[in-house]
């Protein structure tokens, strides 16, 4: 079978396999396999952006190797606090412009200037998209993964779609084959338990993930404990969520996802030109991340927590108080090392992704 060599590189030199369905004689074909002997980052390619950070998030992300590397064939994520690099006077007072390396202007993710009330995101961390170098469609995916151990932290192994065919966010989907929570002590929503979930629907308003979500609890007591195997099936007909090869989920829409949200008559349907799994029967590429905090909902207030969480996700200054009790999170991210550990990290043994039954399919 072909192998497809990116950027001029020579195809030995390649860490990542990738091969064109077009090339498949038999199946199951593997199509796409990574086992981080190192990192080719033509293939994952490194976001360099502040888009999300501030009070979304606490971080930025930034193509530096103490972020994002590989030791012993395994991918690294690890977060750093950006006053490693800046003073905190920085944070609070300069501006940080990212020049022509940054990814996303979004939210001002090129240039932000730092305030009292908004500072510049507090810390630093990595993410890879395999965008454009590789994206397909239906297929099963599998992910070897030990999530982190530290208060706030949030890991992601999740898809995109490549060219959004039914328009901006929601409508065009997103598959998060697993999400979790660094958090030991955050109700039941820290490290020792993980989510799947597909998000879809004609607006962020609209948006009718909770009825393709699951979460689960790890057989070993925690996702920080150990590596697991998290799977994705993905067909025509349906998608497929599994861990350690235990069905966790499965989203089949019936007729259509429309029909399925119970949407009915009230706005216009991106998805009537689809297939039944429209908007899931296009193209996706893959992302590994480590985000930290934000005030999106995915760190609810409310909830019974030691320690206490330290923002609200309605404050306008959410970020500067995360960094200003950086003394109750930053112990659980050192681990008694002096220094962040990698047990704060998101390591992923190997990525891989097989056409099952056909070219197709």
């Amino acid at each position: 079978m072909r192998a497809l060599c990116f950027l001029l590189l020579a195809c030995g030199a390649l860490a990542v396999d990738v091969l064109d369905p077009g090339s498949c004689s038999s199946f199951p074909c593997l199509i796409f396999n990574d086992d981080f002997n190192d990192l080719n980052r033509n293939v994952w390619k490194p976001e360099v952006t502040m888009s999300g950070g501030g009070n979304w998030e606490f971080q930025m992300y930034l193509n530096n190797p103490s972020l994002g590397y590989t030791r012993d064939s395994t991918l690294i994520i690890k977060p750093e606090l950006t006053s490693k690099w800046y003073s905190e006077h920085f944070l609070f007072n300069d501006e940080l412009n990212l020049g022509d390396k940054c990814t996303d202007h979004r939210d001002y993710g090129c240039v932000r200037k730092g305030t009292s009330e908004h500072i510049i995101n507090p810390i630093m961390s990595a993410k890879f998209t395999t965008h454009p170098s590789f994206a397909f469609r239906y297929g099963r995916v599998e992910v070897r993964a030990k999530m982190p151990r530290g208060d706030w932290l949030w890991p992601a192994i999740w898809l995109m779609p490549k060219d959004s065919r039914y328009g901006g966010w929601p409508a065009s989907g997103e598959i998060d084959i697993v999400e979790s929570r660094g958090n030991n002590d955050y109700g039941n929503l820290g490290h020792q338990h993980a989510g799947s979930t597909l998000h879809w629907g004609p607006n962020p308003q609209a948006n009718m993930f909770l009825k393709t979500h699951k979460t689960y609890s790890a057989n070993d007591g925690s996702f920080a404990n150990n590596f697991h195997i998290w799977r994705m099936d993905w067909t025509r007909d349906n998608m497929k969520f599994y861990v350690d090869d235990q069905l966790q989920l499965t989203v089949d829409p019936g007729s259509n996802f429309w029909d399925f949200g119970g949407l009915g008559n009230s706005q216009n349907n991106p998805w009537r030109d689809g297939s039944k799994m429209a908007p899931f029967d296009q193209k996706f590429y893959l992302i590994l991340n480590l985000a930290v905090g934000g005030t999106n909902g995915y760190f609810p207030d409310g909830v019974s927590s030691n320690p206490a969480k330290p923002w609200n996700n309605a404050s306008p200054h959410a970020s500067r108080d995360f960094w200003n009790a950086r003394g109750s999170w930053l112990p659980s991210w050192e681990h008694g090392e002096g220094h962040i550990s990698e047990n704060a990290a998101l390591k992923v043994d190997y990525v891989k992704v097989w056409k099952m039954e056909s070219v197709e399919q």
